[in-house]
């Protein structure tokens, strides 16, 4: 069974995020609404560009969903 992509994410968080991806895996885990269970792009996508004021850039987002597909398969 694959995790979501929130469980994935979780393993970047950080006291002191040194890149872009830890700031947001501490982000998302302090956004409750964040979709957790989600195994999909377009959901979590989609949340992110109304929800993510946390993101930098949503290049941050594609960057650990390729890291998520990598691990994943």
């Amino acid at each position: 069974m694959r995790k979501s992509f929130y469980h994935f994410l979780m393993k970047y968080r950080h006291p002191a995020p040194k890149d872009d991806i830890s700031a947001f895996a501490n982000s998302a885990f302090l956004d409750h609404g964040f979709p957790k269970t989600s195994e999909d792009y377009h959901l979590i996508s989609s949340y992110l560009e109304m929800h993510g004021q946390y993101l930098k850039s949503m290049s941050v987002f594609d960057e650990a969903w390729e890291h998520y597909l990598s691990a994943e398969s």
